[in-house]
């Protein structure tokens, strides 16, 4: 049988930006907490940037109230990506059945 080798990284927790209702930024650092704090849009980028320091493929999803404009979620995964943040995701929640 094949053998399937250990990789020696655990993989990556994906950092949370939510844009509310109102546009205001939260961020989730699900690696070292679940808690959410307000963020302006350059700490934002501070804050990636420096946990990119550690680890160039940091993943980022953006997460909005379903009331946001898309518009918001493009500016916000935009600067993200002008910023050289290079995993960025939507997260979405599944339709209940």
């Amino acid at each position: 049988l094949p053998t399937v080798g250990k990789t020696s990284d655990p993989p990556q927790q994906p950092m949370e930006v939510s844009i509310s209702a109102e546009g205001a930024l939260t961020l989730r650092d699900r690696a070292s907490s679940m808690e959410e704090r307000k963020i302006s849009r350059n700490d934002l980028v501070a804050a990636i940037r420096q946990k990119q320091n550690r680890n160039p493929d940091q993943a980022v999803v953006i997460s909005a109230d379903k009331n946001v404009r898309y518009e918001a979620v493009l500016e916000v995964m935009d600067m993200l990506q002008q910023n050289q943040v290079r995993k960025v995701g939507l997260l979405a929640k599944p339709r209940g059945g």
